[in-house]
């Protein structure tokens, strides 16, 4: 049951967090810019992202503890900070997994009106969350003899994980000096998908000093369910030749690429507006949207009650097989063939933005009137929110960003969320020509532990913007 206990904070201290990418957000410079706000103000005529390399995305963070607080060579027993490490950790700590690639990005102005723009794609996304299950992992490691009367419910059971390729197209319109809107339509097609997220009932232990004997364990109302997509027929996979299999496998993994998957559809919006000359405010609403899973679907559901007279334990070594014959008929695992939808983790991002110190002098933008010279330097506040199954994920930060010469320009900022309150991330980059280089980074200041950092992320990518 220890080693149960090592793999969950193991898992929970090697997590990542929220999709929140606050230094990629309003950078106008950038084209991936336009995925976070599609109204984004857009600074040039046309982009083309390399392949594979114009956005690769990966988040490491954690809330509710660290690998460092358990695994410290610190001299303590191992055994008193796992302890410590689950009195911090509550129910509503949890790790996600998140990681974009782009495949294909493309943009362009439009010919017949210098105020559309055009965008459009094709990006893969593993997304994942699970919340600690820290009535369960109590159970596992301490045993229920102190929680004599004190359910465990199974509600702690929460949990979805997503591999899905996504289609995008987007619209956007300088509809005039202020305002800049922009849409954007999106085609899913789910490789992988698996959710546990509306399980109820309780496990219970208490005492029946009048009975037969000490302690009655009793499972209560228990509706576990666990519905999944597109993973049957990969488990079904058969061969001999373990190339063979591995093959059947990309091959089926490629055709939910090229939309053989469940599909489904979604949205994005957001817009730029200018209150005055030098202050800024927008807003963006991404992944509204649906997937419909109808193909290779197979769920587990386990419904029931059950009670089991005994000292400690409902499993003991004389008699375990007949009691786990007995909890099997009175709570069965039933596997169904049923479809159902999801929606996708809904994410909002704001901001508002003075800028100044206008540009004043340097041949690359000596063609272009005063007024329509960008701003060096610009300082504000972003906030974002992701829903989950449980309750919202939020961020707050501060940002710099700064215009350092015809190729530079960086981004600084200092972020408030869930894992950390001393975020600080930095985005640089690179325009030589038409070539385009960017890389970001967020909590510089815990590279060097990255074993008791709380958050990590990096982003980076290859453009050519004309």
């Amino acid at each position: 049951m220890r080693v149960f206990v090592y793999i969950c904070i193991i898992c929970l201290g090697s997590s990542t967090y929220a999709q929140n990418k606050e230094t990629l957000y309003d950078f106008t410079y950038l084209p991936q810019s336009l995925m976070l706000n599609p109204g984004t103000d857009v600074q040039f005529d046309s982009h083309i992202g390399i392949p594979f390399l114009s956005q690769i995305h990966i988040n490491a963070g954690l809330k509710g503890a660290s690998l460092y607080d358990v695994f410290a060579d610190d001299g303590r027993d191992i055994n008193d900070k796992i302890e410590e490490t689950l009195s911090k950790l509550t129910s509503d700590d949890y790790f996600t997994i998140n990681e974009q690639l782009e495949i294909v990005n493309i943009g362009w102005k439009s010919k017949r009106n210098k105020d559309l723009y055009f965008s459009a794609g094709l990006y893969q996304e593993l997304d994942m969350i699970a919340y600690f299950p820290k009535d369960f992992v109590l159970l596992a490691y301490e045993g229920n003899q102190d929680y004599i009367d004190q359910p465990f419910r199974f509600s702690n059971i929460s949990a979805t994980g997503e591999l899905v390729t996504v289609y995008h197209f987007g619209y956007n319109k300088k509809v005039s000096k202020k305002l800049t809107f922009g849409a954007r339509a999106k085609v899913y097609s789910s490789i992988v998908n698996f959710r546990s997220t509306k399980n109820s009932g309780t496990f219970t232990t208490i005492e029946t000093p009048e009975g037969n004997n000490i302690y009655q364990h009793i499972i209560a109302g228990a509706d576990v369910s666990v519905e999944t997509a597109g993973y049957a027929s990969l488990r079904d996979v058969e061969s001999e030749d373990t190339a063979d299999g591995a093959k059947q496998v990309i091959n089926k993994f490629l055709g939910r690429v090229f939309l053989g998957g469940n599909l489904g559809i979604g949205v994005d919006a957001g817009f730029t507006y200018k209150l005055e000359d030098q202050w800024t405010v927008t807003g963006s609403a991404t992944d509204i949207g649906v997937i419909f899973y109808t193909k290779d679907v197979e769920s587990y559901t386990a419904k029931g009650n059950y009670v089991f007279e005994g000292l400690e334990t409902p499993v003991t070594e004389e008699s375990g097989q007949d009691i786990l014959d007995e909890l099997e008929a009175a709570i069965p695992i039933d596997t169904i063939q049923s479809s159902y939808s999801a929606l996708r983790p809904i994410k909002l991002n704001g901001s508002v933005k003075y800028s100044f110190n206008r540009y004043d002098g340097d041949a690359c933008y000596c063609s272009l009137d005063e007024e329509d010279a960008p701003y060096m330097d610009a300082f504000g506040l972003q906030v974002f929110t992701q829903f989950r199954p449980r309750k919202p994920q939020y961020a707050a930060s501060l940002f710099y960003s700064k215009r350092l010469s015809s190729i530079f320009n960086t981004k600084m900022t200092y972020t408030v969320d869930d894992y950390s309150f001393y975020n600080i991330g930095l985005l640089v980059s690179t325009h030589i020509k038409d070539f385009n280089f960017y890389i970001s980074g967020n909590n510089l200041l815990e590279y060097s532990n990255l074993a008791n950092a709380r958050g990590i992320s990096v982003q980076l990518g290859f453009n050519l913007i004309m």
